[in-house]
């Protein structure tokens, strides 16, 4: 049975098309993952489906009476509010309803004709939706994603945003709506609560539309896929290794067809130009019209964008070192306490650990950002630092990919803007338009131009992968495993970081 069905669709971004007439079934129980290259649209497929982006054509139908979802990491929050207090906002209705059976109970012992059995049917629906069990699922689901550590009483308003996405996301797996939708829900988890997560998923009857680069997770949580390539959404069953053959297979008998109809187009151009003149005019014109409604092929070739990204150290010398002393860092009060560790010349270093253990905040009191609460820390004197910061934030986010790059570097030249942006990935349409409006994986791609330009020999990297896709994210692992500097990497990507790097530091302690 369908819970949702998308006919014709069609959207568009200025220039830049991303669905053309194609269209997705969602039915019962189906877990699906959707998958595509940075910037084709997966995200927005997700607010589509939300309404929070109206498309240029096309019909989205769901279900009626249908309880809807929806991860977003952005949504506002009440600060104020404790934990324990927001989660139990999921239940609100069901908390309405036991304040109605107690009332009934009282109206009942106050002699009200058919009280006690209408506060019977309230109890009933309470029971039958585990309206008792309420604070174990969510010890349950907090004790998975990491929350119980910070504490349920702690307040919102104290916490930080990778936290607080969990929180959000907490209150939607305790919701248990009849279909999710989560737009890169391991972003903000560790590997340890992104198996719990796996694990969860897997064994819920629930359908959900799930966006991730992740490729273990796709493989591990979902039995069907949505590939959305070359303007279309291609449906596949099974696993996600099922899908990439599958896909391989189809793109190799496309390209035989379009290599098949490209030369029969040129053998028939042929014909016409010998021919439009001749004994054999009518003849030509007759294929000349088969031509003109000929539904013609398009290469694919420019499709697979790869990536080149290469850090340079740029003459500077290799003496990037850093040592950290007893060092304190929080905003108001701590959160990582006593942090010693130092690297050397040219190391490679990667620091994991549960979110919120404060990994984000070492780094900005690292880079000056924020005071050190206390101890110290130091880097050699002639450590020139790259930094690149996980949050997705533009001073002025209505530029252009080329406007930013060319303020970054006044001096270089448009064509060279251009050319660098293309070696690192972003397209020339997606160069043209407003940042904002680029996938979380695009505006990543803008960040690492932005760094691959200035010499540095001391790489300070939070989160990089977040938002890449598999072709960006191996560019990436290559360039930073080619490089001659110190590297020192925030990552829970086991996979990405685990053949390069020389150490690993793991804080696991709140």
């Amino acid at each position: 049975m369908s819970l949702l069905e998308i006919t014709g669709l069609s959207h568009s971004f200025g220039d830049n098309q991303l669905f053309n007439e194609t269209e997705l079934v969602l039915n019962k129980g189906e877990h699906i993952g959707i998958t595509g290259q940075n910037g084709t649209g997966k995200s927005t497929l997700i607010k589509i489906c939300t309404e929070e982006i109206i498309p240029d054509q096309g019909r989205i139908v769901w279900q009626p009476g249908l309880k809807i979802g929806y991860l977003d990491q952005y949504a506002s929050i009440d600060t104020g509010m404790t934990m324990k207090e927001f989660l139990k906002t999921a239940f609100r209705d069901l908390y309405t309803l036991e304040k109605k059976m107690n009332e009934l109970y009282e109206c009942a012992a106050n002699g009200r004709e058919g009280a006690l059995r209408e506060a019977a049917g309230c109890q009933e629906i309470l029971e039958h939706r585990d309206f008792y069990r309420i604070d174990s699922q969510i010890d349950l689901v907090c004790q998975g994603l990491g929350l119980t550590v910070i504490g349920l009483e702690h307040r919102i308003g104290e916490m930080s945003g990778g936290q607080r996405a969990k929180v959000m996301m907490a209150k939607l797996l305790i919701e248990k709506p009849d279909v999710l939708l989560l737009d890169e829900p391991t972003n903000f988890l560790d590997h340890d609560h992104i198996v719990w997560l796996q694990d969860y998923l897997c064994g819920i009857e629930q359908a959900f539309l799930v966006v991730s680069h992740d490729e273990g997770f796709l493989a591990r949580t979902t039995n069907w896929i949505c590939d959305i390539d070359h303007k279309k959404i291609v449906k596949y069953f099974g696993s996600y290794n099922e899908f990439l053959k599958k896909k391989t297979q189809l793109r190799e008998n496309y390209t035989r067809q379009f290599s098949a109809q490209q030369k029969e187009i040129k053998k028939t151009e042929e014909f016409i130009r010998k021919n439009i003149a001749g004994r054999k005019s009518k003849m030509a014109r007759g294929r000349q019209k088969q031509l003109d409604h000929l539904e013609r092929l398009e290469a694919l070739d420019q499709k697979e964008i790869r990536p080149f990204f290469q850090f340079d150290h740029g003459g500077l010398s290799l003496t990037g070192k850093l040592n950290v002393s007893d060092l304190t860092v929080g905003y108001n009060l701590p959160v990582l306490s006593s942090v010693k560790f130092s690297m050397k010349e040219g190391e490679k270093v990667v620091i994991t650990g549960f979110n919120g253990a404060g990994k984000s905040t070492l780094l900005k009191t690292l880079m000056s950002q924020i005071p050190a609460l206390n101890g110290n820390y130091c880097f050699s004197a002639k450590t020139v630092i790259g930094y690149y910061e996980q949050d997705q934030v533009w001073e002025d986010d209505s530029l252009t990919p080329m406007e930013i790059v060319s303020d970054y570097f006044p001096l270089m030249e448009r064509k060279e803007v251009r050319k660098r942006l293309a070696r690192n990935g972003i397209s020339s349409k997606h160069a043209m338009q407003q940042v904002k409006s680029l996938s979380g994986g695009e505006q990543a791609k803008v960040k690492i131009c932005m760094l691959t330009g200035k010499p540095c020999n001391f790489l300070i990297m939070d989160e990089p992968t977040n938002h890449l896709d598999v072709q960006a994210k191996q560019a990436l692992k290559e360039a930073l495993s080619e490089f001659s500097g110190t590297v020192l990497l925030v990552s829970h990507e086991v996979s990405f970081y685990k053949d390069w790097v020389d150490r690993v530091i793991k804080i696991d302690s709140y």
